[in-house]
């Protein structure tokens, strides 16, 4: 995997060499994929980096809809949407890992029984008692699923970055939470004063 190094001074965004010498962890980054990715599970997608340590990173794809419902995936804990408009919420592909696992983005809000604090603007909850509160309509606010993960070995993330196949940007909020999903992979190099459609998609080093 590679890409095009881009140097921008918009947006807080680092390149690996800048996170390394400030000995900085990915953990709530947003990671963008470059055009030259072209591995089918992560071409054109943005992924929240939810834990990032010297043994491993793990995110979440946000912007890749899969072919099912809300309704779907509560039927299979035989949970009952209490709206269709509930029912009909979408679902996202987290990545290729454990994709029969669901992990519940949202806004702080409630007590569930296993949460993850990624910042104090996003927690990602894996129990049960979280689903069943959507299913009423009770869930915590800006809530969605995303079945699988996105993981990566010790030092393999790290290599990926310096092969510039990501780009890195702390969290912005808006766009794990507000902007449709079809539009997060542009919108995100937009929020960094990148118009996309002017990458090169070729690799390489500049």
């Amino acid at each position: 995997m590679g890409g095009r190094h881009i140097s921008t001074t918009g947006g807080g965004a680092m390149t690996f060499a800048e996170a390394v010498a400030a000995e900085t962890s990915l953990t709530n980054h947003l990671l963008i994929a470059m055009p030259s990715l072209t591995d089918p599970n992560f071409s054109q997608t943005v992924a929240l980096v939810c834990e990032h340590t010297d043994k491993g990173a793990l995110g979440i794809v946000l912007n890749k809809p899969l072919p099912m419902r809300l309704s779907d995936v509560l039927s299979q804990m035989k949970l009952e949407p209490s709206s269709e408009q509930i029912a009909a919420q979408p679902v996202l592909r987290g990545g290729p890992v454990h994709t029969d696992r669901g992990f519940v983005l949202h806004r702080p809000g409630g007590q569930w029984d296993h949460t993850h604090k990624v910042s104090e603007t996003i927690q990602v909850t894996t129990s049960r008692d979280v689903l069943a509160a959507m299913a009423r309509g009770e869930g915590p606010s800006d809530a969605f699923i995303a079945l699988g993960y996105a993981g990566w070995e010790s030092g393999q993330l790290e290599r990926e970055m310096r092969e510039n196949a990501w780009f890195s940007m702390p969290v912005d909020p808006r766009v794990v939470f507000e902007l449709p999903f079809e539009e997060r992979w542009a919108g995100a190099w937009r929020l960094l004063g990148i118009d996309v459609q002017q990458l090169s998609p070729v690799a390489g080093h500049a």
